[in-house]
């Protein structure tokens, strides 16, 4: 196999790229909001809300399941973060400023999940990347399972994003947990939202930037070998 840089691969987006991320974004980010927040209007317990909206990161994986044959590692954090949800919603106290510190909690857990991934033989990002880097068929998940093998600097792209996401979430939760015994509820229920949809921008917006940054630079490095190999042949 030829690998042109240490960064993730630039492929065209095709039809079955395309179906495959809309199918995950709508199953495991908008379906889920959408019937949390109905339910919520209609009356439901928050608990009952969560539990019934985390109904589509399952069906997510089923589809997925049958679709590829295989278990779409994005659906199955979704679904494990979405359990976790539930579970901090309903142990201890339900004071709405604990609410707060829990939702929070959940959001520094996955930042934690992320560093801890640094001492498994692959991080958690490279599973992220590997979902939305390929189109989902067997030869784009070996080439990209290819990429871990042969390319040290594809590892260390890999490495340095899911560090970047871990500790980005960890300083996100602990910021948003002391917020929320100086900020009044209302405030914070605000800026929660605020947060929630910002942090990703934030390290979606520096993940693409720093790829494309690493791709220049293993493309440059690949480029500079060739030349120097040319001119010893000559």
């Amino acid at each position: 196999m030829s690998v042109q840089s240490s960064a993730p691969p630039s492929k065209g987006v095709n039809k079955a790229t395309v179906l495959g991320w809309a199918v995950s974004i709508v199953f495991n980010v908008v379906l889920p909001m959408v019937t949390y927040q109905q339910l919520r209007d209609a009356g439901w317990s928050e608990f009952t809300a969560l539990l019934v909206s985390g109904a589509w990161p399952v069906l997510d994986t089923v589809i997925h399941l049958i679709w590829q044959r295989r278990i779409d590692e994005f659906a199955v954090v979704t679904l494990i973060f979405m359990a976790l949800t539930v579970i901090v919603t309903v142990v201890g106290p339900h004071s709405t400023r604990l609410l707060l510190v829990k939702e929070s909690a959940v959001t520094g857990l996955f930042g934690v999940v992320c560093l801890v991934s640094l001492a498994l033989p692959r991080p958690l990002m490279f599973y992220f990347g590997r979902k939305f880097g390929t189109d989902g068929t067997k030869e784009g998940l070996e080439r990209w399972n290819g990429l871990w093998a042969e390319q040290p600097g594809f590892r260390r792209v890999m490495r340095t994003i899911t560090t970047a996401w871990g500790v980005g979430y960890v300083v996100e939760a602990g910021t948003r947990i002391g917020l929320s015994y100086v900020l009044s509820t209302g405030t914070m229920v605000g800026l929660n939202s605020v947060l929630a949809y910002g942090v990703p921008v934030v390290l979606v917006t520096w993940t693409i930037t720093y790829s494309k940054r690493a791709r220049a630079r293993g493309q440059a490095a690949m480029a500079a070998r060739e030349a120097a190999a040319a001119a010893a042949a000559a």
